[in-house]
């Protein structure tokens, strides 16, 4: 007889909030660990692949709600939408980013920013599509920062934040970290490469994680990094080798090569290449214009990738229900789920063996969300602040005893 697999945590389940939810790559990643999520999407494509998916979904803007809406979660997470941020120059990059790390000083201050943003949309509309993006991008980041103070202010803190986005945005993230450690969270936050966690493709997200209780650390990279050039078989001995997209997709029996078709103003020399025996480059919504080659001569081109397969290289379930439009898109919007769930178990507090973890991300997708492989864990300690009600919330409860030692 097959025994049943302990679930991550003993009493309740840990309930978390995720903000800009997408079509699901951190909802995917807590179901592996056993956490329960309600998801804010606005994107009409995105709500269409959770609702196939069976994800916990509201349809609506972020900005209209807030802690006391979701007064059961413990956890916050959000990858939100935003413009360019650069730290160098004085272009509108730098400017962007002087504006919302202004906005944030106003806001830890507990100064009403509602106004200036405000204006800033009004500004926006006399400006046309391309300025009003950037400054509603400017507003919507803000928003994980509003929703922490205010569970602070209502005297139902979070007890784990998780935050995710493109590198640039690092320096918001460190802005946030400095407002969060003046409120009593210990806080990480750094730029990791997907690559280094089993991830078929390069890709670099900036993370930032929080704790209430105990200390905060990014994840430990599991695989080795990528570098041009180099075997996978150099570098860190303890660590695996890098996932190659011939490992992820292996309904495709011939090497291939990838050529980018976009991004290089028609130069062949520009276009980036990455070989079936490498991890892919960054998977973004533009991923359906790149051509593949057969590796061997005389090269024929090869059919180009499916949004199924374009799913499997950022590590979502084979068989995951995309519905909607714009599908390539919303799979290169997603974070990829395999490092959502090195980040959030870290977030949480929690490990687990290497091996569990690959095995529910070839696992298939069920709609019946609590029917499908979760990791098996050691128990948590009981009782479990994450666990416990807003009401019952006590700080000296929190306890994590005896975490799986991580596998590699």
């Amino acid at each position: 007889m097959t025994p049943v697999q302990p679930q991550l945590f003993t009493t309740a389940q840990i309930q978390m909030v995720d903000l800009f939810a997408g079509p699901g790559g951190l909802d995917v990643a807590a179901h592996w660990l056993g956490v329960h999520v309600d998801g804010i999407e606005w994107d009409d494509n995105a709500c269409e692949t959770r609702k196939a998916a069976g994800l916990g979904t509201k349809h609506a803007d972020v900005r209209a709600y807030g802690p006391k809406d979701f007064p059961d979660a413990t956890v916050l997470s959000g990858g939100p939408p935003c413009q360019t941020y650069t730290v160098a120059g004085g272009g509108a990059g730098r400017r962007a980013l002087d504006t919302v790390l202004g906005f944030v000083e106003q806001m830890a201050a507990g100064e009403d920013i509602s106004a200036e943003l405000e204006k800033l949309h009004e500004d926006d509309e006399r400006a046309g599509d391309d300025n009003r993006n950037g400054k509603e991008r400017s507003g919507l980041v803000l928003e994980p920062l509003r929703w922490a103070l205010e569970a602070l202010d209502y005297e139902m803190p979070y007890e784990a934040i998780v935050l995710e986005q493109v590198p640039t945005v690092l320096p918001v993230w460190q802005a946030y970290a400095d407002v969060l450690k003046e409120r009593g969270y210990k806080v990480a936050c750094g730029v990791l490469h997907t690559e280094e966690f089993g991830v078929p493709q390069t890709r670099r997200r900036a993370i930032l994680i929080a704790r209430l209780h105990g200390e905060a650390s990014l994840p430990t990279p599991t695989h080795r990094r990528y570098y041009k050039g180099k075997d996978r078989s150099e570098g860190v001995a303890a660590l695996k080798p890098w996932v190659t997209m011939s490992d992820a997709l292996r309904n495709r029996d011939e090497p291939f090569e990838v050529v980018s078709n976009y991004g290089t103003g028609g130069n062949p020399k520009l276009r980036g290449r990455r070989r079936s025996d490498e991890p892919s480059a960054t998977v973004t919504g533009k991923i359906s214009r790149n051509r593949l080659y057969s590796s061997g001569w005389p090269k024929h081109e090869l059919d180009r990738l499916t949004k199924d397969e374009a799913g499997l290289l950022q590590t979502f379930p084979a068989d995951y229900p995309w519905s909607g439009k714009e599908i390539a898109q919303q799979v290169g919007n997603a974070i990829p789920p395999r490092l959502a769930a090195h980040v959030l178990a870290a977030a949480l507090g929690v490990e687990f063996k290497a091996e569990d973890l690959d095995a529910v991300v070839a696992a298939k997708w069920d709609p019946g969300i609590y029917d499908r492989p979760q990791l098996p864990s050691m128990p948590i300690a009981t009782p479990s602040e994450m666990d416990a009600t807003p009401e019952s919330r006590q700080p000296s409860s929190v306890v994590v005893q005896a975490p799986l030692r991580v596998v590699v």
